[in-house]
Parts: C-alpha cells; sequence; structure tokens
C-alpha cells in the first residue's frame, strides 16, 4: 500500500521514528529493544507497523542482524531530521518561556573572526531576543550536521558543497593568506627576500592537509619546486597558535588576513609581509532550502550581512605598513615594490614568490 500523506499524518508515530533511528546495521531487534526500554515483541510489532505503513521491507533480517533496504535508509535518515526538528522546537519552546523569541543553532569554521560573529550574536539578542548555539569545526563537519538539521545555518567555505543540492550558499566576504609568527622570527623574515627553500625549514602550524589553507600551502610549495614542510602541529584553534608562538620563536603558519590581524593584537604574534599569489576560498553563508522560512533565521541573516560590511569594508591596520621589496625576474629588488601592497587592487597584482635555488645560507644567520 502506498504511504500517502493522509496515511503518514494518521498513522505515524514518534515511538516509530524513534526506533527506526536506533537500528544501526547488523543491529538485533533484541538489542534494539533494550536500548527502548521495551520488550522484544513489542519492538517487532512496531516495525511491522512502520512497513505496514511504507508498504514494503524497511530491514532485511540476515544471519549477522538487521540490514536496511533503500526504503529502509531512506526511512531512517527522514526520521532523523523530525527528530531533530522537534529538538529544536524543544529548545524554541524553552526560549520563549525563558523570555526570549527565538533559539538559532549556528555553524561556523574557526577561521571567522570574533569582529563578525560578536556583534551579530550581540544585535540578534539586543534587538530580538533570540538566542545562539555556535559550533566550531571544519566546513565538512559543519555541513552534515547542517544536512542533519542539527545546525540551522552554517559560515564557512561551500567550495566543499558538491553534490548538496539541498543545500544553498551566498558568498558574504573574500579572504586572502596571510604568513603570520613570533615577533622575533618575523623581524628575521623581513629582512630576507621569499625563499621557500628556507621557509620549508621552519616549525610550521598548519590545519588539516584536506583543509583549503592546507591544500593551498601543498601546492605554493610544490610550484616553488619545494617539498612541503611536514607540521610540527596541526591545528585550528587560535588560543593554541598564540599560545605557542609566544613561546616558541622557531613557529610560523598561514591564516586569513582577518585572523592574523586578530591574533596581532594580543602582541605575542606578528604578520610577515609576504607575497602570496592566491586567494582562500570566500567566507560563505550555507543554508537548507526550505519552503518556508525561519523568521529567527533570517532576522540572523539579515544583520550577518550588515555586520560583514561593515567589518570587511573597514581597513586592516596593516594596510598602512609597507613590506619588504620584492624580486623581480633576474633576483634583484624592485624599488618601491611591497611585499604586501595596501590595497586589494595592488594585492591582486602582487607578483608570484621567487622560485630560484635557496641561499646557501639559514635564517638563523641573521
Amino acid at each position: 500500500m502506498q504511504a500517502t500523506p493522509s496515511r503518514l499524518l494518521s498513522r505515524l508515530k514518534l515511538r516509530h521514528l524513534t526506533l527506526l533511528t536506533r537500528i544501526s546495521p547488523g543491529d538485533s531487534l533484541t538489542r534494539v529493544a533494550e536500548s527502548l526500554g521495551v520488550s522484544q515483541p513489542a519492538a517487532t510489532k512496531s516495525l511491522a507497523e512502520i512497513e505496514d505503513l511504507f508498504g514494503g521491507p524497511l530491514f532485511l533480517r540476515t544471519a549477522r542482524g538487521l540490514r536496511p533496504t533503500p526504503l529502509g535508509e531512506l526511512a531512517v535518515v527522514r526520521a532523523r531530521h523530525m527528530l531533530q526538528d522537534i529538538d529544536h522546537w524543544a529548545l524554541e519552546m524553552d526560549a520563549l518561556r525563558g523570555g526570549h523569541s527565538a533559539h538559532l543553532h549556528v555553524g561556523a569554521i574557526p577561521f571567522i573572526s570574533a569582529r563578525v560573529l560578536v556583534p551579530t550574536i550581540e544585535q540578534l539578542y539586543a534587538d530580538y531576543r533570540i538566542t545562539v548555539r555556535l559550533e566550531r569545526a571544519t566546513t565538512d563537519q559543519l555541513l552534515q550536521s547542517l544536512r542533519a538539521h542539527e545546525l540551522d545555518c552554517v559560515i564557512g567555505r561551500a567550495s566543499v558543497m558538491i553534490g548538496m543540492d539541498e543545500l544553498h550558499h551566498e558568498v558574504l566576504y573574500p579572504q586572502r593568506p596571510a604568513l603570520i609568527a613570533n615577533p622575533r622570527l618575523a623581524r628575521r623574515l623581513a629582512r630576507r627576500r621569499p625563499d621557500w627553500r628556507e621557509m620549508a625549514e621552519l616549525n610550521w602550524i598548519l590545519p588539516a592537509p584536506a583543509t583549503p589553507i592546507g591544500n593551498m600551502v601543498s601546492e605554493l610549495f610544490t610550484r616553488a619546486g619545494v617539498r612541503p614542510p611536514s607540521p610540527r602541529i596541526q591545528t585550528y584553534s587560535m588560543d593554541v597558535i598564540s599560545a605557542l608562538m609566544r613561546n616558541d620563536d622557531s613557529l610560523v603558519s598561514i591564516v586569513p588576513e582577518d585572523i592574523a590581524d586578530d591574533l596581532a593584537r594580543g602582541g605575542h604574534v606578528t604578520r610577515v609581509a609576504w607575497p602570496f599569489d592566491w586567494s582562500l576560498p570566500p567566507i560563505s553563508l550555507i543554508r537548507r532550502r526550505r519552503d518556508v522560512a525561519l523568521e529567527a533565521e533570517e532576522r540572523f541573516v539579515d544583520i550577518l550581512r550588515s555586520v560583514c560590511r561593515q567589518t570587511i569594508a573597514a581597513p586592516s591596520p596593516w594596510d598602512e605598513r609597507p613590506g619588504p621589496p620584492l624580486p623581480d625576474a633576474a633576483g634583484a629588488a624592485t624599488a618601491g615594490t611591497s611585499a604586501m601592497p595596501s590595497t586589494p587592487a595592488a594585492r591582486a597584482g602582487a607578483r608570484p614568490p621567487r622560485r630560484g635555488p635557496a641561499r646557501a645560507h639559514t635564517l638563523e644567520d641573521s
């Protein structure tokens, strides 16, 4: 029998949804019943009701336990989404009872500046009394949560959205890379022409190789004919990067420019004038396609757009600082050319790094 909307509305129960989400491949109904605190016959009856409702078997009973059919896989995914939406509904009701108007679950990658997140969250509550739970992780992890209805929206990089047709995105602002180091090491690096072989010998803090920065750093050194460095530490944590560089002047890292400016405010990390001829994938707002928009989410998005325009439009204090001259094609310094041009247009036209052989001396010679 066909699972029509009217049949689902009249016969599908929350206990059916809960049962579906508790069944893992290889499970037995006995174990599932124990996890739910019901008898095995009761679990068997509930599963039979669900399969009758959907008009076909959802699981194959094998010697190795239950195995979902294609119909069962779809039913499990939808059941998880529905239960997650109910959880969100309960949290929103709690928010209303607590004097708030709504509650949002927002994901953001670590490379989103607090100068964007903090005023957005503060204004959202001040204007509309909407509370926010903020989750930090990589974009691929956050998108899994978004697709599972555990998050309402994500601030991350849309470059990993391939095949996720149920999502849509809008670009919020661009990001460019910046080299950072302990101030003592930064001064030594600033007295040198760009040399990627010497850079590869330093101790690096980088995110995982599969991330946009990890991929681009590997490509940067490979294009220069140098084996990419193996990072001493792999982390996205800004607190960890700052603390490590404060105590160790052999460490360098590449982070987005706005994050580098945030770290430099603490005084233990300095941006190094260094030429980069590439940009990071832009920061985007990623959302699920909805038939009916969530009012709280729309208010959050409006404020976020405004804050991004104001924050990104504000000049960085670094934009006024001159960098060392870039080498020309023959290896000589080009007078008046900064390794970190002061305007976006100049940055876009910056020369690529010199790719000649490394000099025999090391950074410690200076």
